[in-house]
């Protein structure tokens, strides 16, 4: 029985204190230290790939000029919504159904009223804008236009371990996968913060797969997604406790309880045999 009395305390404590250790794969950029200056790759910015819906549009002091190169006059997405993001069908984001969108083709082209066509495949919003500007004024159509272009359809989707998956639109020329996460209320405490997974769209169709590791911020910021593009798709992956939880008793043999009762049972088969041997 001394055995017994021995045993049961010791195994008790050790469970105790391997489930009061701290996990060390939860905290974000565990790199970082206070001064610590990150160099992403690159500011990567947005630029027009086909199948996009831009917004275009020209403002003159005439506004019947100016209604020649509008396919609607109507009032600037931006003064409908000034979240850096919306979820596509929120009400911030329902405002964009009253604009008429240019898409651009597979050849990354557009039909511009009296323009004809236009090639902005690869070009930044602003590039977009000045290039219109220029063609409007160099063909001696317009004096002093004002363009304004901004993206109808620049998303994201976030899906897996976040606190609210789904598709997300943004407003900015850039955006990182920070940001994209933050849109979706961050990580759940069962998401792999050492292994998310962004896929990237190539221009052949097919997409290109990166793995990322929120906890070093060094190897975050040199990663060619941490500034991403749009159709982007960001899937957080379950950890290990999550993934047991599919299968019927996946986690017991993890929780205390579970090894303090394997503890006595071995105690009592251990008393037996001692008992059974004098």
């Amino acid at each position: 029985m001394k055995i017994k009395s021995l045993f049961l305390p010791v195994a008790i404590a050790a469970v105790m204190a391997s489930s009061c250790s701290t996990p060390q794969n939860i905290a974000y950029f565990q790199d970082v230290n206070s001064g610590t200056v990150l160099q992403p790759q690159q500011q990567l910015d947005i630029r027009v790939r086909p199948e996009d819906k831009l917004s275009i549009m020209v403002n003159t002091q005439d506004p019947a000029l100016s209604a020649l190169f509008n396919l609607v006059q109507v009032q600037n997405r931006l003064n409908s919504s000034t979240s850096a993001a919306t979820s596509i069908g929120s009400a911030a984001g329902s405002g964009s159904s009253q604009v008429s969108f240019y898409t651009v083709d597979s050849n990354g082209d557009i039909m511009f009223p009296v323009l004809g066509k236009l090639h902005i495949g690869g070009m930044r919003r602003e590039q977009v804008a000045t290039y219109i500007t220029e063609e409007l004024v160099s063909r001696d159509l317009v004096k002093d236009p004002v363009v304004t272009v901004e993206f109808g359809n620049t998303g994201i989707s976030v899906i897996g371990e976040v606190a609210s998956p789904g598709r997300y639109e943004f407003n900015k020329d850039r955006v990182t996968i920070i940001d994209a996460l933050a849109m979706a209320g961050d990580l759940t405490q069962n998401g792999q913060r050492e292994n998310v997974m962004v896929l990237r769209e190539l221009d052949n169709g097919n997409q290109q797969a990166y793995r990322i590791d929120l906890t070093d911020a060094t190897q975050l910021a040199s990663s060619p997604v941490f500034y991403l593009q749009q159709n982007d798709v960001i899937y957080v992956e379950p950890n290990d406790k999550k993934k047991r939880e599919t299968t019927p008793n996946g986690n017991t043999p993890y929780t205390p309880s579970f090894w303090v009762s394997m503890g006595s049972f071995a105690v009592t088969i251990a008393t037996l045999v001692i008992t059974l041997t004098r």
